[in-house]
């Protein structure tokens, strides 16, 4: 399958309904609503990306801006970017971006760091509204984040609260593939490896901005994999697992 079937094949799994049918509508009162979700789960349940080749591997490269890092102590979402990547390549015209209105005060320290104000927080989508639309988008597909665990126990709270819907789609961290050729890499930030790697770093806490440098870094690695003979991320768990 040559790059622009794989495109064509992801922007189909990926985009099976339109983002506005959600727009406006109240969490599962919209049978189209639960459709989705159940043929999204039916679709997790049925792939299997361990042994896709990578250079044909579709994921979604995404990341948050939150209130704080404790989802079950009250913090929330204000923001979500994301970008696709098949393989080595970045899809920069295939993204997404919304802010989130928490319905609870920010911090003034958040609100400075990520450069949003409470009034775009204030007219933003709800959680549920955000989270549908994030869905729609993403699909079935296999999610990345640097440091994963803080984006994953986010998606889990928030799932379950506003979609009564379990978040099961696999999350896998930057690092995952940066630890074939760096041991010890679990703490560094986003910037400090995206400057080793020679990704320009801009716009730094803005949540698209980092899904596109995480993005570039999950890229970065992934052809450096396929240089070193990996064929499949199977190939990589085995290997992390025998270097435990």
């Amino acid at each position: 399958m040559g790059m622009n079937d794989m495109i064509r094949f992801f922007r189909q799994m990926t985009g099976k309904l339109g983002s506005n049918i959600y727009a406006g509508m109240p969490t599962h009162s919209n049978p189209q609503q639960m459709s989705f979700l159940r043929q999204l789960q039916k679709e997790m349940k049925e792939g299997n990306s361990l042994d896709c080749p990578l250079e044909e591997l579709p994921v979604v490269v995404f990341d948050l801006e939150t209130t704080g890092f404790y989802p079950e102590k009250g913090d929330r979402i204000i923001s979500i970017g994301a970008v696709k990547v098949i393989g080595s390549t970045v899809l920069e015209n295939e993204v997404f971006y919304s802010l989130i209105n928490p319905e609870i005060s920010v911090p003034t320290d958040v609100l400075k760091l990520t450069s949003i104000t409470e009034e775009e927080l204030l007219t933003a989508p709800k959680t549920s509204q955000a989270l549908m639309e994030f869905l729609n988008f993403i699909g079935s597909s296999v999610l990345v984040a640097h440091h994963a665990k803080h984006e994953q126990a986010f998606m889990k709270k928030f799932t379950s609260n506003h979609l009564r819907l379990n978040f099961e789609h696999r999350v896998i961290d930057t690092s995952f593939l940066i630890r074939i050729f760096q041991p010890v890499v679990n703490s560094l930030p986003l910037e400090q490896i995206c400057l080793e790697c020679g990704i320009e770093v801009k716009n730094r806490h803005h949540a698209l901005a980092d899904a596109k440098m995480a993005a570039k870094l999950w890229a970065f690695y992934i052809k450096k994999a396929q240089e070193h003979g990996y064929q499949n991320l199977r190939e990589v768990y085995e290997y992390l697992s025998l270097k435990r």
